[in-house]
């Protein structure tokens, strides 16, 4: 699993994602055209530069990944996996975002990540809006990423965050069968908010709407267990681009 996270302050507007939905197939779920998918490309090659070793990301010179968005100026970069916990990690992390909203005061700010990192980009986008000026934009884009909480903090994602950007402050993408989005259980008490995009096994990317939708279009639906999934879709491709 992908253990960090980018978080990436945009320095100019972003389009929404998710507008003027294709075509509209059952239970409201949509499919999104080539230059919405397209649009995500950016953000899924900052997730995959999360991959890379802190001392190159900080001069941003990691290959691929970096050169695909060019001109990104790092603020901080570091991160040791699973040993330093969120609750050890949030502060440093605000402190520079604090830091880059100083220098650029009209940027957005964009939380990034894959698998566990992108449960690690999903508490930042709850945390940091509780302790930025009020009026800063944000999004968050997440890929492969599983359960976070209860229902009662997924109804708190859907409310605070996901509800922002015309509602797509948050969008999770999950590839074809991921086993990592099914998990922890729904029967032990977790919940995905809303926001879900599904990659199909034909590449089609569908909106699912609501909270775990189960339409077969939708990852809960098309994965009805665990051992119907495949660990190879985990790292994607999405649109091509394989993070690992």
């Amino acid at each position: 699993m992908s253990r960090l996270f980018v978080l990436a302050i945009a320095l100019s507007s972003l389009s929404s994602l998710l507008a003027s939905p294709l075509a509209t197939k059952r239970q409201s779920i949509t499919t999104l055209s080539t230059a919405q998918i397209t649009a995500f490309k950016p953000f899924t090659f900052f997730a995959g530069a999360a991959n890379c070793d802190p001392s190159t990301t900080i001069n941003w010179s990691c290959g691929t990944n970096c050169d695909a968005n060019t001109g990104f100026l790092p603020t901080a970069s570091g991160g040791d996996g699973t040993d330093t916990q969120f609750c050890k990690s949030a502060p440093d992390i605000l402190s520079a975002v604090e830091k880059t909203l100083a220098a650029h005061p009209d940027a957005s700010v964009t939380t990034i990540g894959h698998s566990l990192g992108a449960a690690l980009a999903l508490l930042d986008a709850v945390y940091l809006p509780l302790h930025l000026p009020t009026g800063t934009s944000f999004k968050t884009v997440t890929y492969g990423m599983p359960r976070v909480g209860n229902l009662a903090f997924a109804d708190y994602v859907d409310a605070q965050i996901t509800s922002l950007a015309g509602g797509t402050g948050l969008t999770h993408v999950n590839n074809k069968k991921d086993p990592v989005p099914l998990l922890p259980g729904r029967s032990l008490g977790f919940y995905h908010p809303s926001g879900e995009v599904h990659i199909q096994n034909s590449n089609a990317w569908d909106a699912c709407p609501g909270q775990d939708n189960s339409s077969d279009l939708c990852i809960v639906g098309d994965v009805p267990n665990i051992f119907e999934s495949d660990t190879s879709d985990h790292l994607g491709p999405y649109d091509g681009v394989e993070i690992a």
